[in-house]
């Protein structure tokens, strides 16, 4: 008897947004899932062939990479960061929609001066340098993993760059959105040896790329 597919999902927004997608394409997690107390990570689904993980964003993409997980859901942005061989992202969700921008304080309307060396809060340490490297500055990422905003108030860097929604956030800490980096959705992400080995797993691409195709025609 094959093992259960292992389809993992982020904690947060995104995984909101994804669980009506979801149940569509027949991933639906059991009752404990939505349980606010559990803490598990791990939880069946009611198709007895697969079981969810829930996970950081971060973490989805690694799981899925090294075969962990056989297939998730994750944004854009993580897919872009880590960029891993082993992971492929066939399927655009048009879900979790924000995106990855560059931010710093504003003084009397005007941005703060330009140089070509900087130190950049970021979560992202790849798409910032790649993105600074581009426009010819040397970037000096200082990894945070949250509370970003706080970052240029308190000296320890002169810019940040994080995901916006709204931006709201920004506006209340001091902050002016002054680039964006990369545009986001949510994609379903698989890992590329078990799409060529299970079955399971093209037949699981195939019913997400039809929802989002029939999303787009309606």
């Amino acid at each position: 008897m094959a093992k259960p597919l292992t389809f993992a999902v982020p904690k947060g927004r995104i995984l909101d947004e994804a669980l009506p997608l979801m149940a569509r394409a027949g991933v639906v997690p059991e009752a404990a899932f939505h349980d606010t107390k559990n803490r598990s990570l791990s939880f069946a689904c009611e198709d007895s062939a697969m079981r969810i993980i829930r996970v950081r964003a971060f973490d989805v993409a690694t799981f899925v990479a090294h075969g962990a997980a056989q297939a998730g859901i994750v944004g854009s942005d993580v897919v872009e960061e880590f960029a891993y061989p082993d992971l492929y992202a066939p399927v655009d969700l048009d879900i979790g929609h924000c995106r990855l921008s560059v931010a710093e304080p504003y003084s009397n309307g005007t941005p703060a001066a330009h140089s070509s060396h900087l130190r950049v809060a970021s979560k992202y340490p790849n798409l910032t340098r790649k993105h600074f490297e581009a426009q010819g500055v040397q970037a000096e990422v200082v990894k945070l993993n949250g509370a970003m905003e706080l970052a240029p108030g308190l000296g320890l860097a002169s810019r940040i760059v994080d995901l916006v929604s709204s931006g709201q956030t920004l506006k209340d800490n001091g902050l002016a959105e002054t680039a964006t980096i990369l545009q986001i959705s949510a994609r379903l992400i698989v890992n590329r040896a078990a799409l060529k080995t299970d079955e399971r797993v093209a037949a699981l691409v195939e019913r997400f790329r039809a929802l989002a195709q029939a999303a787009k025609a309606a």
